[in-house]
């Protein structure tokens, strides 16, 4: 008897201690994401109206290009190192860099070679110097400290923050004083290379490092063992993500392909800030506790329905105030591009809760399992791509984006069950209710157009955020005071109840 109550308070106190450092981590992170992302917001509207489209549109070019090979040669070292058990070690970090240097000078290499070919098949001479320009970030993202990696393992958010949000803001101020002084597309290019400098320096200064010159073959094997795995996936994904701007580009001008960009942008940047934050704090959260299937799909399902909670009215709200935000934030111009805005809000949603799952995956140890996903989602991608957009135009590429996110999802959901049993029909009910959310924004709309026909771009969007509070109040009922059964309750309400208790799960 004594044993049991010994081993019970010995997993409570790793319980607590876990929630805790996943609970303080968030904080760090979200702290320095909403800097970093409001920081990046504004430079947006700032260089909107400094900056001619052509410019957005070029260099929307120069990061798919870069993007995609730089995929086809990522090896996951990052994920390699928090996953394994002795990625503490100093012969796992020092492998780690070394992987890491060693993949970026590669693929510097190979794309140095191939500018002129690329500049060439888009008929832009001038891409060929901002690529080889361009890839200089990439050696230096490449460069950075493996004990910064180390430290997201022992999930010490604070440092990684500092070094991946403070490049970042670093990066994107010098953008702006570039634009006031070069005004073209070389003013983005630079500030590109600027943030990845920021973030090299940033984490030397905060988690120093020498490598030696030695690799312990032993410890690279190791990380190799797990990098197999992802092999090809992130290729794949950026051919999801990407293929738009190689399709637009070469089917509409660059202008055209700014509008586009800029508008997609506006949903694309907060939903990333979101999916880094939560894969960065629940791939060591999941990880430590990867062998409870019970634990992690718990968590996973809290974290679902708040973003279905948190989400549905919002995809309403771009839906049906798409337009004035486009005019309010870029100008009028980029108005003409608002159902993009919205398919790309439904993109985000599904991606938010998808990720989800990744990270399930990748902490369980099969991130073979979110390659077969991406696979689907790239062929689905390229087979709708063309005729998407030339039937539809450029918002034909965020249409044949959100079919394949789609199918991806619902392949992953799947493998989700056989991993660790996660019932698939529980999304059901999520969707339901986040839908029943969403009513408020569609009312709201409806009465304003039916009784106030002449509203004012402004008013138009503050009766459109009344409606989204409007669910939102509805949300909190429903999490925090709706009372019933415990099989009835809404599982976030019972995960914010987790949070505040000794027993939480994250």
């Amino acid at each position: 008897m004594y044993s049991n109550i010994k081993t019970k308070l010995t997993l409570t106190r790793f319980g607590s201690s876990l929630k805790a450092r996943a609970v303080r981590g968030s904080l760090w992170l979200g702290a320095g994401s909403v800097a970093e992302q409001t920081t990046r917001f504004a430079r947006n509207l700032i260089l909107a109206r400094i900056l001619a489209p052509s410019a957005f549109g070029t260099m929307a070019i120069v990061l798919s290009v870069t993007s995609l090979l730089t995929a086809f040669t990522e090896v996951g070292v990052r994920e390699a190192l928090i996953q394994n058990p002795r990625g503490r070690e100093r012969r796992y970090v020092e492998a780690a860099w070394w992987m890491a240097f060693g993949r970026a000078l590669a693929t510097y290499c190979a794309l140095f070679l191939a500018a002129p070919w690329v500049a060439r098949f888009y008929g832009n001479l001038e891409l060929s110097l901002l690529l080889r320009v361009a890839l200089v970030g990439l050696l230096l993202e490449g460069a950075i400290s493996a004990r910064a990696y180390a430290a997201l393992k022992d999930m010490r958010f604070s440092k990684w923050a500092a070094i991946l949000n403070g490049g970042g803001i670093t990066g994107i101020v010098i953008t702006v004083i570039l634009s006031f002084l070069i005004r073209d597309v070389w003013a983005l290019v630079l500030g590109s290379c600027a943030e990845s400098a920021a973030r090299c320096l940033l984490s030397y200064a905060i988690c120093p490092f020498f490598p030696s010159l030695t690799l312990n073959r032993e410890a690279f094997k190791d990380l190799l063992s797990f990098s197999r795995k992802l092999f090809g996936m992130s290729a794949l994904y950026l051919v999801f993500l990407r293929a738009d701007i190689f399709v637009l580009a070469k089917m509409y001008s660059s202008t055209q392909l700014g509008l586009y960009t800029m508008a997609v942008f506006l949903v694309q940047v907060p939903c990333g800030f979101l999916i880094g934050l939560m894969s960065q704090v629940l791939m060591p959260t999941l990880a430590e506790i990867q062998s409870d299937k019970e634990r992690m799909n718990r968590i996973v399902l809290h974290l679902t329905t708040l973003i279905g909670f948190l989400g549905m009215p919002v995809l309403v709200f771009l839906f049906f105030y798409g337009r004035p935000l486009l005019t309010l934030v870029y100008g009028q111009a980029y108005a003409a591009d608002a159902f993009s805005l919205a398919v790309a809000g439904a993109i985000a949603l599904i991606s938010l809760i998808n990720v989800q799952l990744t990270t399930l995956f990748y902490a369980s140890g099969h991130p073979n399992l979110h390659r077969r996903c991406v696979a689907v989602m790239a062929l689905t991608t390229v087979l709708l791509i063309f005729p998407s957009a030339k039937w539809l135009g450029p918002v034909g590429g965020q249409v044949s984006a959100l079919i394949a996110m789609t199918v991806g999802f619902l392949l992953q959901a799947e493998r989700a069950y056989r991993v660790t049993g996660f019932k698939v029909t529980r999304y059901i009910t999520i969707l339901l209710r986040s839908a029943a959310l969403s009513i408020p924004v569609m009312t709201v709309w409806l009465l304003t157009r039916l009784l106030l026909p002449a509203t004012g771009m402004v008013a138009s969007l503050g009766f459109g955020l009344l409606g989204c509070f409007s669910g939102y109040a509805v949300a909190a009922w429903l999490l925090l005071w709706r009372q019933g059964s415990a099989d009835d309750q809404p599982a976030v309400r019972s995960y914010f109840h987790g949070v505040m208790s000794e027993n939480a799960d994250v």
